[in-house]
């Protein structure tokens, strides 16, 4: 293809190998954080993600999110089973890598994202339900922010910025797993995870090192601020566990390992809508910043009896959140050009538009999931029975276990 980069398209295969493995990389996190019993039911919900959304964005999604004019909320489907992808065909962000390169890269992103959800509603959700609750939720919440924001759609219309995800990812699905909370209820068999910390540690692990294709490769180039990206999400992570450790030091009174691991995934959920927008001294900021409000998030949540599992909306909804407000208030175009000035560089009117953005989001991806589980509980039960939660799901739904009787 003409004006092919063939630097740029090899980092971007292997970003998007680094975004793949993310997503087992939450199964292993999410697995170790439950009972033994509900090991497999939760890893699972990450896993199938793999497969049925690849379908779906073949099918519809990379069309609905990258096809249609601007201004849009959603797409067509011009592109419906990637219909005029073809070899030369360049990528709409950036014409020297081709447009496979970019239907790959995406389409990881579009895998983990509901995937995050399932850590709030874990050991209490149907299969059945979960399979449609996440057809519904990619078609009605994921595509439309993805093209409004990254698809020349309404918000980018707007000026706003999210460079990795911040709304597009981390902020619609924390709300998204706050509403599941709310309406699915909570769990009537006490779980005793987490059951393997050392498994939340490799999980963490391949999550941290598979962060650095999600936010360095989305400036779909290699360039300074590529590495301004890479690096930024490093020690944004860095900070945020080191501060999510000393305020469950100070507040616990100990130190704790699956604290630094919880706390080093808020800083980078929350590094993620900046990560290529502001300065490193920023981003030790934003981790710090993450680490403690994050943290606050969590208490919170236990302090009004939320059984949000996993803590997926103290993490992800909330670290979202904070990561586009901090934007809208340090972005600035001495790291990146093609960025926009914060608040502090004297553009309030960014700021306000990234704000704006982020409550739209919020209050879309909350009200239309507690309504879609509505519905989808009008047609088959959400939550399992009682007696499938007892011996939990891995037996009652699955009819497999994770480990033999007294292997642990």
């Amino acid at each position: 293809m003409p004006g092919l980069d063939t630097g740029n398209t090899g980092f971007m295969l292997l970003c998007s190998s680094l975004v793949m493995l993310m997503t087992p990389g939450l199964a292993f996190f999410y697995g170790g954080l439950v009972g033994r019993r509900n090991v497999l039911a939760i890893m699972i919900q990450s896993f199938v993600s793999m497969g049925w959304t690849t379908v779906i964005w073949f099918a519809v999604g990379y069309s609905l999110c990258f096809s249609g004019g601007s201004g849009a909320v959603i797409g067509n489907l011009d592109k419906a089973f990637l219909n005029g992808v073809s070899l030369t065909s360049p990528s709409p962000l950036n014409h020297s890598i081709p447009e496979i390169v970019f239907v790959a890269y995406q389409m990881m992103f579009a895998i983990i994202t509901p995937a995050l959800i399932t850590g709030a509603f874990a050991n209490r959700v149907t299969f059945k339900a979960y399979m449609v609750f996440l057809t519904g939720w990619l078609l009605f919440v994921y595509f439309p922010f993805v093209h409004m924001i990254w698809g020349g759609g309404l918000l980018a219309t707007w000026g706003v910025l999210d460079y990795a995800g911040g709304i597009v990812v981390h902020n619609t699905a924390g709300l998204a797993a706050l509403a599941s909370v709310l309406y699915v209820g909570r769990r009537s068999v006490t779980d005793r995870g987490p059951h393997s910390i050392p498994l939340v540690a490799l999980g963490t692990g391949l999550l941290w090192f598979g962060w650095y294709g999600f936010n360095a490769g989305s400036e779909f180039r290699v360039d300074a601020t590529t590495a301004v990206a890479f690096l930024n999400t490093d020690v944004a992570a860095s900070f945020a566990a080191m501060a999510w450790l000393f305020a469950s030091w100070i507040f616990e009174k100990r130190p704790s390992f699956l604290g630094l691991l919880t706390g080093a995934v808020a800083g980078l959920a929350t590094i993620t809508p900046a990560a290529g927008y502001v300065s490193p001294v920023t981003a030790c900021l934003i981790g710090t910043v993450a680490g403690v409000v994050c943290f606050g998030a969590v208490a919170l949540k236990n302090h009004l009896r939320w059984d949000d599992a996993l803590d997926v909306w103290g993490v992800h909804g909330v670290g979202g959140f904070l990561g586009i407000v901090m934007l809208g208030v340090f972005a600035t175009t001495a790291f990146n050009p093609n960025g926009a000035n914060g608040l502090l560089a004297g553009n309030a009117t960014f700021f306000l538009h990234e704000l704006v953005a982020v409550v739209l989001s919020s209050v879309w991806a909350f009200g239309f999931t507690y309504g879609m589980l509505w519905l989808i509980d009008r047609v088959t039960p959400v939550h399992v029975t009682q007696g499938v939660e007892e011996v939990g799901l891995d037996a009652g739904l699955l009819h497999e276990e994770a480990y033999l009787e007294g292997s642990i």
